[in-house]
């Protein structure tokens, strides 16, 4: 007989930005260095994204999300719908500047949320993030890193190890 419980892997997944795939740079760099990380690809609506979204995370619960950009948002929307399953965020330039634009309510959450957003990027404007997370995310840290939309400069510098294996 086995005492205790075997710990698996808590399950960690990346939502992948509008224009990209789950072939693009940060989805590699995750597939190589945490092989355990759901990498699924979205395509279609918004709507449609998340529909795929519930159906891959629907037999979790204690959830890492990490979304980039369009797939903050989705991140975002989800954990609002499912604040009980998710136990962090970690949001690479959401896109939260078109969350009032969806039909999804809009509530805020406790989930803790760590947001890096550059201060050069020039396709989401990083003072209408800050403000609106403020206000979405009362257990926020918020990062302005010397960057553009793509966080390249810093994407492989966050301590991934880290956060995606306390």
């Amino acid at each position: 007989m086995l005492e205790g419980k075997l710990r698996m892997p808590r399950p960690v997944i990346f939502i992948h930005g509008l224009n990209s795939s789950n072939k693009g740079k940060k989805s590699i760099y995750f597939k190589e260095r945490f092989p355990h990380m759901i990498i699924p690809h979205f395509t279609g609506s918004f709507d449609e994204r998340m529909q795929k979204l519930y159906e891959i995370l629907s037999q979790y619960s204690d959830i890492i999300i990490i979304g980039s950009s369009y797939g903050g948002l989705m991140a975002t929307v989800y954990a609002m719908e499912n604040e009980s399953k998710v136990s962090s965020l970690i949001l690479l330039a959401p896109a939260l500047n078109i969350l009032y634009l969806i039909d999804y309510p809009i509530r805020s959450l406790s989930t803790p949320t760590r947001i890096y957003h550059g201060i050069n990027d020039m396709v989401i404007p990083i003072a209408e993030i800050r403000d609106i997370s403020k206000k979405i995310f009362p257990n926020l840290s918020f990062f302005e890193v010397d960057d553009d939309h793509y966080l390249y400069n810093i994407f492989y510098k966050i301590e991934w190890d880290k956060l995606l294996n306390n």
